[in-house]
């Protein structure tokens, strides 16, 4: 079974490192738009490409409706830091429980 362990393990972690990294996605995006950046800058367009169809559908559902801000990154920064302190922990103490070790 620790051969089962080993690769949740692996899994959880290649997904915390996912997860990570589109949260700064989320946050470099959010700032970029803040100044209105180049949109034929290959950069912006990488990052519009990579959180718009994560971000549009909040958009849609929820609008503006603080006025002007758009509280739809921070919405999707929730759920990302939900899903690592819930999937990820879970599945970290699952492949401890399969190996029979104590959870580091």
């Amino acid at each position: 079974m620790f051969i089962v362990a080993n690769f949740i393990l692996a899994a959880a972690k290649v997904l915390e490192v996912a997860l990570e990294a589109y949260q700064w996605i989320i946050i470099i995006a959010a700032l970029l738009s803040w100044v209105n950046p180049d949109p034929y800058n290959p950069i912006v367009r990488f990052l519009h490409a990579v959180t718009d169809p994560v971000l549009r559908p909040i958009r849609r559902k929820i609008g503006y409706s603080l006025g002007p801000i758009d509280v739809s990154p921070i919405i999707v920064i929730l759920a990302i830091v939900f899903i690592q302190r819930f999937l990820i922990s879970s599945l970290v103490e699952m492949a401890y429980k399969l190996k029979g070790g104590a959870i580091i």
